[in-house]
């Protein structure tokens, strides 16, 4: 008896999530369904594909993103809806993670949906979760290591709009963004857009010290530091570091905070010995980010905080814990280690009109 009990169980479950997702296309049942989805998304292993496959569902999805956009500028985000768009990115970041649904997500191009959540400058509560939550499905994507995805990303503005981030977003969103950029130039196709010229370089180069001299948290400092150790992979790159690495990481002023984390304390002595030898290569073209007309090396903010505009061009695991907010799902991990094609983008195409917050034909 207790056997047939056992096998009914997991039937109940599935039953139970694909109520959910046709729940989902139906506007007075959605509201719930994105919240109980959204809390159980991990306990759901095959979530991810019912989602993608189900008729409707993954439209429904960027009907609920697009939706949001009138908010954005001017910046008149609700806790409610700033909820509620966080429960729809936390099932936009199941697809981005799952193996099945990953590189379809990618190739619908519904990322280009996401961008002026994170194109937003709001210190306000609300934008800070949605932009953390909006990084939370960009850092699935560049989890797994795939030159592909990361080529796709950098078509479109994901590293300026990080940088923006680092520089003026709270602990958990600088850790996430810092994260994704990381993760971008790990890949050679990322390294070399990075060190293409003396512009991107040292737009890169000038938040990552900005944040060192703010006395940023371990793990935040980990990752800055992976991402200079990376970048001592390009020769030029190198020796413009030999002269511009800030002093505070060479002269021992975060040995005590990295104490007890002997993978950042073996990046950071990595980092000094490569900078101790001779890069080999011919000197940066421009000595320093001033002689480089990089003052601020970010994207300037519509009025008002405006998202991106209109058609054009624009790489976590949560850094652990909890999401700042029950109602507002975390984002995938920080650490290092370890997210069936629809036709056209999403089989039913982009919504119409040509919104100035909505997403911007990709660079080819």
């Amino acid at each position: 008896m207790a056997g047939r009990c056992d096998a009914v169980v997991p039937d109940i479950k599935m039953k139970l999530e694909e109520q959910l997702v046709l729940n989902l296309c139906n506007p007075e049942l959605r509201g719930n369904a994105l919240v109980e989805l959204s809390k159980k998304r991990e306990m759901l292993p095959d979530l991810a594909p019912l989602m993608w496959h189900s008729f409707g569902t993954m439209i429904v999805l960027l009907q609920e993103i697009v939706s949001v956009y009138p908010a954005l500028s001017p910046p008149t985000l609700s806790a409610s809806v700033s909820n509620r768009a966080c429960n729809v990115l936390a099932l936009l970041q199941s697809v981005a993670s799952h193996p099945e649904t990953r590189i379809p997500f990618l190739k619908a191009e519904i990322t280009e949906y996401l961008y002026p959540f994170l194109n937003t400058t709001s210190n306000a509560r609300s934008f800070e979760y949605l932009r953390l939550t909006t990084l939370g499905v960009f850092g699935a994507l560049v989890k797994i290591d795939d030159t592909d995805v990361v080529s796709t990303l950098l078509n479109g503005d994901i590293i300026p709009l990080c940088l923006r981030i680092m520089e003026t977003g709270s602990e958990l969103s600088k850790t996430v963004a810092t994260f994704i950029v990381q993760k971008i130039i790990i890949d050679e196709a990322g390294l070399q857009y990075i060190c293409a010229t003396p512009e991107c370089f040292f737009g890169i180069a000038v938040v990552l010290a900005r944040m060192v001299a703010e006395e940023p948290s371990t793990r935040l400092l980990k990752h800055i530091v992976r991402c200079y150790l990376r970048l001592t992979d390009d020769p030029r790159a190198r020796s413009a570091l030999q002269i511009h690495l800030p002093e505070a990481l060479r002269d021992g002023t975060f040995d005590n905070g990295l104490r007890d984390d002997a993978v950042a304390r073996r990046y950071l002595q990595q980092l000094l010995d490569n900078l101790a030898v001779p890069a080999g290569g011919a000197p940066p073209p421009v000595p320093d980010p001033a002689a480089a007309g990089v003052t601020h090396p970010v994207l300037a903010p519509a009025a008002g905080g405006a998202p991106h505009p209109g058609p054009g061009p624009v790489a976590g695991a949560s850094p652990g814990g909890s999401s700042p907010s029950s109602a507002h799902p975390s984002p995938a991990p920080t650490e290092v280690g370890a997210p069936h094609a629809g036709p056209g983008p999403v089989a039913g195409g982009r919504p119409g009109g040509s919104s100035q917050a909505g997403p911007r034909r990709r660079r080819r």
